[in-house]
């Protein structure tokens, strides 16, 4: 009992830091990715918007904890995304073409799983992942402060190359990472798409999607969220310059947070407790690649 406590206290200390700590680590990303980038009455336009993607999480934090609603979480972040890089553009201009492709990935890519979080949420009544947190003022203050973090680093290599002083003419970085947003773009979009149908029919109640993409891999929409950053970050690389680099840890940081964090591990988890033992589940386990697509194992 006592060594329970102990751990609460420490977690709720540990809880305290989060928020600190998230704000202090965006503000270091917002002053790197201003480097090289353009100014508007001295401010740079970069660290500009990093700190409005913060605050619109905080502001729209209060009225979510008084109404204990984590119903809006994602559809913020996706509105954010989408607003702070038409801000950017605007601000940047005049754009070249890779700026404007840049531009309308990411805008294509967050309206598309914004509205399809949302939708999710929204039928589902709640979001069982904040159950616990919600009741807490300063954790779930820190998820919020963390979708701001998440904005940034996710979106800091194509935010920092609009914003960016450096205009590079049409090449095979940006084809090459057009190319490969297109593919990972189309395997999140359709593995969304199969999930869906699949919940739809009530014959699947209670039962594990294997079929399609899902056949290939357990998590293939995250394996195309990975994928279509890293076209991101491909198309953006040229445009950046000095400590604009930093940004380009955007693939990185996706692959990380889905496979280390709140991705992966959380939904496997779920998926052991809920189909762990049944033999149809562990020979799907053991025969299918657990998140980038390969043909299943004999």
């Amino acid at each position: 009992m006592f060594r329970g406590k102990d751990t609460y206290v420490k977690n709720s200390r540990i809880s305290l830091l989060v928020t600190p700590l998230v704000l202090v680590l965006g503000s270091a990303v917002a002053w790197a990715g201003s480097q090289g980038g353009v100014a508007v009455a001295g401010i740079p336009v970069f660290a500009l918007v990093v700190g409005l993607m913060f605050l619109i999480q905080i502001i729209v934090f209060i009225p979510a904890f008084f109404m204990q609603s984590e119903r809006f979480y994602d559809l913020t972040g996706s509105l954010t995304y989408t607003s702070m890089t038409l801000f950017a553009a605007a601000l940047a201009s005049p754009l070249d073409a890779r700026t404007t492709l840049l531009t309308a990935l990411v805008i294509v890519w967050a309206a598309r799983l914004g509205t399809f979080l949302f939708r999710r949420v929204m039928n589902r009544g709640k979001d069982g992942r904040f159950d616990d947190i919600k009741p807490s003022f300063v954790k779930f203050l820190n998820v919020w402060t963390l979708q701001g973090l998440w904005l940034t680093l996710t979106a800091g290599a194509a935010l920092a190359a609009i914003t960016s002083t450096n205009r590079v003419e049409v090449d095979g970085f940006l084809v090459g990472g057009m190319i490969v947003w297109l593919f990972g773009f189309t395997i999140e979009v359709v593995a969304d798409l199969q999930k869906g149908r699949f919940r739809a029919d009530p014959a699947n109640k209670g039962r594990f999607i294997h079929t399609g993409l899902w056949s290939y891999s357990r998590h293939p929409n995250y394996f195309g969220e990975i994928t279509l950053w890293l076209g991101v970050a491909l198309i953006a690389a040229p445009a950046l310059q000095g400590w604009q680099l930093v940004t380009l840890i955007s693939p990185v940081f996706v692959f990380l947070l889905i496979t280390q964090v709140s991705g992966i591990p959380m939904l496997e988890k779920y998926a052991d407790k809920t189909w762990g033992g049944q033999e149809d589940y562990e020979a799907y386990k053991t025969r299918t690649s657990i998140l980038v697509p390969l043909p299943p194992k004999k």
